[in-house]
């Protein structure tokens, strides 16, 4: 699409360079900003270009740069990813849960996916499910961490202040050496995801689901053990934010999660 309100594009090379003026926007893969008009907006600032490194490992974990290509993440966690960080077992499907051809995958970004804050956002999904965390720049050259889970407030609203970057997504190596799974359903083939049900069980015995795309925001579900099938119907029934709209009603969203978090409450248990 032609953005006809645009007369100025940065490329940022410092963190010097994200200072906003009046009308501009930072802009990783683009996706989304080139899919429909921005009126308001009047200049872009590129991110790709202050080259940070897509992944990085350590004892802490998994860090994934905002700019990392949600194809680079699929590729990585399916043929480089240490062997003992299982849940990264799930990031191919939560990448399959985006609504997106392949072309996509290729330049959409996990940072701009998360920046979005879409309800159906599958990397929101993945991130929700396995704790991650959000590592911010702010404006005033400070920097701040918060939950994504937190982080996204509504189905296209979050609590990033202006000025505000994603610089990148912390998932700690307890999660990622979960056993975790992953489901989605959408009322067309190949359709937006109406509900994406995360659902995994930590080293501890703890477990924990994740609920995205049939609430306004990312839902997640705590339990001490893997919870009776009685017991996370009724945490599942009652959350709240199930909502209607062309693509699916309040009481599907909530009655397809019902049934996706209890295949995988099922599987898990079934995988101990």
């Amino acid at each position: 699409m032609d953005i006809t309100s645009v007369t100025g594009f940065r490329a940022a090379r410092t963190r010097d360079d994200l200072r906003l003026a009046p009308g501009e926007v930072v802009m990783a893969g683009g996706t989304w900003l080139m899919s429909e008009p921005q009126p308001d907006t009047t200049g872009f600032v590129d991110l790709m270009t202050l080259g940070w490194p897509d992944l990085e490992t350590d004892d802490a974990g998994l860090r994934i740069g905002a700019t990392c290509t949600i194809e680079r993440l699929r590729q990585w966690a399916e043929a480089e990813a240490p062997a003992e960080w299982t849940a990264l077992s799930i990031v191919p499907d939560a990448v399959n849960a985006l609504l997106a051809s392949f072309k996509i995958w290729k330049t959409a970004t996990v940072g701009g996916n998360i920046a979005r804050s879409f309800a159906a956002g599958s990397m929101v999904a993945l991130a929700a499910g396995l704790d991650g965390i959000a590592e911010v720049w702010t404006p005033d050259g400070g920097e701040r961490a918060q939950p994504v889970a937190e982080l996204v407030t509504g189905n296209g609203t979050n609590t990033l202040a202006p000025g505000e970057v994603i610089r990148a997504i912390r998932l700690p190596a307890r999660t990622l050496r979960s056993r975790a799974r992953i489901r989605k359903i959408a009322l067309a083939e190949l359709g937006r995801s109406g509900a994406v049900v995360t659902g995994r069980v930590d080293e501890d015995g703890a477990a924990v689901f994740g609920i995205t795309a049939a609430t306004w925001a990312p839902t997640v579900l705590r339990f001490d053990a893997l919870p009776r099938p009685v017991e996370l119907a009724d945490a599942v029934g009652a959350a709240s934010g199930y909502y209607t709209d062309p693509l699916g009603s309040a009481d599907w969203r909530r009655g397809v999660s019902l049934v996706l978090a209890e295949r995988i409450r099922a599987q898990l248990e079934e995988a101990a």
